[in-house]
Order: structure tokens, then sequence, then C-alpha cells
């Protein structure tokens, strides 16, 4: 499979579930811009049966390599990002994953018993993975607030699973919306609320890279007591500068991104 067939998969499981996302696409494309991704993200724990490596197994059968590795102390986790090595408008991966060893023994367990119930043909198929959801079942709320209480990506990911977590709309593909300052102001304009963690443009131009983002969309999940209303996947928009030899940053600030994590927390 080329890149292009999988992220359009990719595109279609996260916008066919998002409705901010279809929705702010055709926005853009009503203002007469071009869509072009900058990154895509995807989230996982650092079981060796599920973790970074393996994740990126299908996008490395594409023609992708890695770049770039980031530490998230506060938040414990731990990310890569790949690019691809022909074609630098392929959009970058960005995979995540929780430190589950600085956790209590309960969300260990946990974890453990989650990817223990995970089918064996999935956890053999990492392409498979990545575009399964939640593969471990039936969920209940009274667990996921249990893991929310230790961490909020251990609540996401065991509500959510195997999907993108969000898209990034290149911002300097932009015409008329070519500052992350005028894409915020425009979605604010239409009604969506931006992760203001830090401020709602994070990083800055001397650090190569500006971000900003909306709150995740609300989804009612159903879970075995019930349906519940919790903050699913989101929307982001990044600005990359030239460096200092005039090559366009094609990294991550970690800084930046600990703050972007923030958009699925419940506020």
């Amino acid at each position: 499979m080329d890149y292009q067939k999988l992220i359009e998969q990719l595109w279609q499981q996260y916008s066919r579930e998002i409705n901010a996302a279809r929705e702010i696409h055709q926005l853009f494309e009503k203002e007469g811009e071009k869509i072009v991704n900058d990154h895509v993200a995807l989230r996982t724990f650092d079981d060796p049966r599920v973790n970074i490596e393996v994740l990126a197994e299908p996008f490395k059968a594409c023609g992708y390599v890695e770049k770039g590795a980031y530490d998230f102390p506060n938040k414990k986790l731990y990310a890569k990002h790949y690019e691809h090595r022909h074609d630098s408008d392929a959009p970058k991966i960005f995979i995540s994953q929780l430190l589950t060893g600085y956790f209590s023994n309960g969300l260990q367990a946990c974890v453990r018993e989650l990817i223990d119930a995970i089918p064996e043909k999935t956890l053999q198929d990492p392409q498979k993975l990545i575009l399964c959801g939640t593969p471990w079942g039936e969920i209940s709320y009274q667990l996921y607030e249990k893991l929310l209480q230790e961490s909020q990506y251990a609540a996401w990911m065991y509500a959510f699973g195997y999907r993108v977590n969000h898209f990034t709309i290149s911002v300097n593909h932009l015409k008329k919306y070519d500052t992350v300052e005028k894409v915020n102001a425009f979605l604010k304009k239409n009604g969506y609320v931006l992760n203001t963690e830090a401020g709602e443009i994070k990083g800055t131009k001397k650090e190569l890279l500006e971000q900003s983002s909306i709150m995740a969309e609300r989804k009612k999940i159903a879970f075995t007591e019930g349906e519940f209303e919790i903050p699913s996947c989101y929307y982001e928009f990044a600005l990359r500068y030239k460096d200092e030899k005039g090559k366009l940053y094609q990294g991550f600030v970690a800084a930046s991104a600990d703050k972007i994590f923030e958009s699925t927390h419940n506020k």
C-alpha cells in the first residue's frame, strides 16, 4: 500500500466520526483554501506488543523513516515522529506512548489486561491495529473515570483505542489564512472553542513552529453503564518557519506539544 491510501483510510475513519473535522475542512474549502496535512498523530501504550515501533511499521512500509524523539515528563509520555523518505509533501506521522511504569500497579495491570484482550490476528497486523478502534470489547465508565484520575491519556486510550487522535492542517499551505492568528479568528468566528492552555498559540517563530488546536469534540460513547459524553478527537493547525539555513523546520517542540495534548482534557 502507498502512503496516500493509508492516510486516506485514517482520514476517512477520523472525519466520519469527528463532525468538527469535516465541518472545518469544508469551511476552509469554501474559502477557496486547499487543505494539506502537516502531520497525523496516533496514541498507544509502551507495551512491546503495541508500542511506537509497532504502530510505525505500516508507515515504514510506505517509505517513512524515523526523524525525531521527544520526552514529556509531566505527562509521562514519549513520542517519535516520522517523515517520508522521498515525498516532502507527505504528512509527518507523530506517535506517542504512555510510559506505564510511572503509574500505579492498578493502571499497569489494567493496560496489560486490555492488550491481552486484543485478538492475536490484530496484534500481528499493525496496519489493522491502527484502524481497529477499541479491540478490547465492552468498556466501563467506572473504569474510564478511575483511569482518568491518574492519566487523561490512559482514559482516552481506553475509550477510543487505536485511531487517529488528530489531523493537522498546514497553515503554510493556506493563502487567505496564512497565520495562526487568522486561522484562530476564523475558527472562533464559526463557533469553535480553542485550546487556550498556555495561550491560543503554542510555540513561537523563534522556535520555528507555531501550533493551535480546537478542544476535542465531545461524543456520546456507549459504556456498559449507558451512554456518557466525553472528549474524543480534535483538529490542529501548524505553521512552520525556515531555519538559519533557509530550510523549513520539520520537527516538533516538546513544550508546545505538551500543551496540545490538553486538547482532549475534560474542561
